[in-house]
């Protein structure tokens, strides 16, 4: 039988994996920076709080993002710095690959933010309280993400469907 304690530690890694996944779109980095967090909470001894949860995760992220800045890595296949334009495509199908890729062409604190809204449901203020950003940040942030994504969902070649 699953204590409800064992069952509600298990909701809160769930969901701080989710989110560690969101920063990272990695699972093994997400992983990685989970039991970081983890370790570093359990120190602490404040492991039944959500938010400090996800607050040690995106610092132990923003740590992780500034050591991997002082190296700089460029991929040799790909550009993730595409110039995106803004396509609006109200009957787009989701192709899980399609999204995959668009996911992962966001810049990070994209992700976040978009990650946060949709799948946390917090508002823009509580992500704007929970990432120290302003509120405008967070909707601009929050816009240019959604821009993105609708224009690496939309169909490549419009004139070809009609």
């Amino acid at each position: 039988m699953v204590s409800p304690e064992s069952s509600a530690l298990d909701a809160l890694l769930d969901r701080g994996f989710r989110y560690a996944l969101a920063l990272t779109h990695d699972a093994t980095r997400a992983e990685d920076l989970l039991h970081d967090a983890v370790v570093s909470i359990l120190r602490r001894k404040q492991l039944d709080n959500v938010g400090y949860l996800l607050t040690t995760i995106r610092n132990r992220f923003i740590d992780l993002y500034r050591r991997e800045r002082l190296v700089v890595m460029l991929p040799l296949d790909e550009s993730n710095e595409e110039v995106l334009e803004t396509i609006d495509a109200p009957d787009m199908t989701l192709d899980p690959e399609k999204l995959e890729k668009a996911l992962a062409a966001l810049r990070p604190a994209e992700r976040e933010a978009i990650y946060l809204f949709s799948v946390e449901d917090y508002t823009a203020q509580e992500i704007a309280d929970a990432t120290g950003r302003p509120r405008g940040t967070v909707l601009s942030l929050m816009h240019r993400a959604r821009r993105k994504l609708r224009a690496w969902m939309a169909p490549k070649n419009v004139e070809a469907q009609q």
